[in-house]
């Protein structure tokens, strides 16, 4: 049987991967609505409102699981990681307090004027209330991601009696990590809420709705992802200069590199094998891999050998990454062959509309092998350098771990079949709403003149 280190790791990972899923998507998709309330008080035109009012019902949705999902997450630390709040809760409990106090109170508060006060206050409150909320999501991620960066790279603290202590709080909270590992996750967030609208966007087209909304919310999430993909990219390049600089150990395990050398070669595919220390059935491209990370051809990259037992295990970074850059390089030329053929041909043929819906979860896949490569990628640390995971684990046998996971995993299961099930519900009834009001879109050429916008009018 495991024992209750690997199986409290399990418990933990299972939890943290659903529940990112959720506001991997509301993040980006609260801002993805403040656009979409905005353009409909600036023009008045009605298809911004019905689009509107479509995805704050997913957003609602969306966000109740991730409150749910989250409440999970601060148990465990007591239940399965005594050791993590017993020495560094002096910095791990004021940036979760934060994130409950300026920003979970924040969005729940508005979220409500945005789901039911939209005939009961003012345009412009309700405009505003759109604002504060998606602010508030990207506040909640700034704590969260300060805390999760701090852990990866700490700065600004001493250690007395064994308990961790700030001594500035500045340096805790913008650590050396914290604004690269922030950004790529809020363009992760972007990523993953442009191909959700542009994939469910997609199923409602190919169910037959024929009403502009969903064409409209289809090209909206396409251009955000061909926007947000390559700055994705950049800012992803910059990550790896930071992580190379602070965690080269975590590096070379992404890359494969047992041995220090210059001019490393990027690996396209390998199986590593860490009894061995080496690579097998390697597909190289030479000097890459130095010219990524370093800038330089010959480059000098460390190898896992100066680390010893003081690395992350490599498969899972390894392949992790792979996954992630695939992904993320798919997203983009799928973004950006949508928007040619949109400018090509005014519309996208059925099998491309497939293709999205396909692609409507593509952003959970990228985000979680990023998040895998990220929290596997600081082990065999909690706190790097501060706190070993097997020093912080709970005392309680094995079989009580295994019980609580057991449960947890056939929760989420269930959980997640709902929410999929219930979008599906919901697009499909959107499908067959008839839509009342006779305005035609506004001026010719604007986002609202889709392509047989003249043939369908508003309906």
């Amino acid at each position: 049987m495991l024992d209750t280190l690997v199986l409290s790791r399990i418990q933990f990972a299972a939890n943290i991967s659903f529940h990112i899923l959720f506001p991997a998507i509301t993040m980006a998709l609260a801002w993805i609505l403040f656009f979409f309330k905005l353009r409909h008080q600036q023009t008045g035109d009605p298809v911004w409102m019905r689009a509107y009012r479509f995805w704050v019902k997913v957003f609602a949705l969306t966000f109740a699981l991730g409150v749910v999902s989250g409440i999970t997450m601060s148990f465990q630390f007591g239940t399965n990681w005594p050791g993590f709040m017993e020495t560094v809760g002096n910095i791990a409990g004021p940036l979760l307090g934060y994130e409950v106090l300026t920003a979970f109170f924040l969005e729940a508060t508005f979220l409500g004027i945005m789901l039911f006060g939209i005939d009961r206050v003012p345009n412009w409150l309700h405009t505003v209330s759109a604002l504060v909320v998606a602010i508030g999501t990207s506040i909640s991620a700034f704590w969260i991601l300060a805390l999760n960066s701090w852990m990866q790279t700490p700065a600004g603290f001493e250690i007395r009696d064994g308990v961790v202590h700030a001594t500035s709080w500045l340096e805790v909270i913008f650590n050396p990590s914290f604004p690269y590992r922030y950004t790529h996750m809020m363009l992760a967030s972007g990523l993953t809420a442009a191909f959700f609208v542009a994939g469910l966007s997609a199923y409602r087209i190919l169910r037959g709705d024929e009403k502009l909304a969903p064409r409209l919310s289809l090209k909206t999430g396409l251009v955000m992802a061909a926007v947000l993909a390559p700055i994705q990219a950049y800012v992803g390049d910059l990550h790896g200069l930071n992580t190379l600089e602070h965690q080269p150990q975590k590096i070379a395990a992404m890359e494969g590199i047992w041995e220090t050398e210059r001019g490393a070669p990027l690996l396209l595919f390998a199986i590593p094998d860490e009894k061995e220390r080496t690579n097998h059935l390697e597909v190289a491209i030479p000097h890459l891999a130095s010219l990524i990370l370093t800038h330089d051809a010959d480059g000098e990259i460390r190898g896992l050998d100066e680390f010893k037992d003081n690395h992350p295990p490599v498969a899972p970074l390894f392949f992790g990454f792979r996954i992630m850059v695939g992904m993320g390089i798919l997203m983009l030329l799928t973004a950006w062959g949508g928007c040619y053929l949109l400018l090509r041909r005014g519309e996208l043929p059925r099998w491309t509309l497939r293709v999205l819906v396909g692609m409507t979860f593509s952003g959970w896949v990228a985000t979680l092998a990023g998040w895998y490569v990220t929290e596997i990628g600081r082990q065999p640390w909690l706190v790097t350098g501060v706190l070993r995971t097997a020093d912080a684990v709970t005392p309680l046998a094995p079989a009580n771990v295994g019980f609580s996971l057991t449960l947890y995993l056939a929760v989420y299961v269930i959980l997640m079949y709902a929410y999929i099930h219930t979008l599906k519900v919901m697009a499909l009834k959107a499908v067959k709403v008839e839509e009342f009001e006779t305005e035609s879109p506004s001026a010719e050429g604007s986002t609202t003149s889709l392509p047989g916008s003249a043939e369908e009018g508003s309906a």
